[in-house]
């Protein structure tokens, strides 16, 4: 696992920022972070327990942004679609970020959840999102990480909200 995160970080690095184009370093982020995710769970996992949470997560946190891009009208920052609500790359990235995190805990979850952020970032500052967008997106793909992730080993922690309940639930195996 640790492999293959330092070869995701040499290729953000060599490919995200030797351009210094903002939007072009969070749509590789983007894409990288799922990636990085799925080739965890193929390759240092037995069986397809793991990958078939992520594409579980994938799907629905994905149908639920193109509904919601169908049914709310809402024009981008900078004129170029009415598509604005909500952000699915933060979506994507927020939902693999959370998949990285619960199934293989904090250590490589952190890092991940910074690249997601960036994301969401790189998507208000190009004018391509508002803010509301970027942080519904994130909900979205978040609670669909939460959702259909359980952990691989160690730890874990999954925030509660419900009936007037709020607080984290934290499990492992001892």
């Amino acid at each position: 696992m640790k492999k293959l995160l330092c070869a995701a970080l040499l290729m953000i690095s060599s490919n995200s920022w030797a351009g210094s184009d903002l939007e072009t370093s969070g749509d590789v982020l983007h894409l990288l972070l799922p990636a990085t995710a799925m080739g965890a769970t193929l390759f240092y996992e037995d069986g397809y327990d793991g990958s078939w949470q992520l594409i579980q997560a994938a799907v629905s946190s994905r149908l639920i942004v193109e509904g919601l891009k169908y049914g709310v009208s809402k024009d981008r920052p900078d004129g170029s679609g009415d598509d604005s609500f909500p952000s699915g790359h933060t979506s994507d990235s927020f939902m693999a970020a959370t998949f990285i995190q619960q199934r293989y805990g904090w250590q490589y979850g952190l890092p991940a959840y910074v690249a997601a952020s960036y994301v969401g970032y790189t998507r208000v500052a190009s004018d391509q999102h508002y803010l509301e967008d970027v942080l519904a997106g994130a909900a979205i793909g978040a609670l669909a990480g939460w959702y259909f992730t359980q952990p691989y080993e160690g730890i874990t922690v999954t925030p509660i909200a419900g009936n007037g309940v709020y607080g984290l639930y934290v499990s492992g195996q001892f």
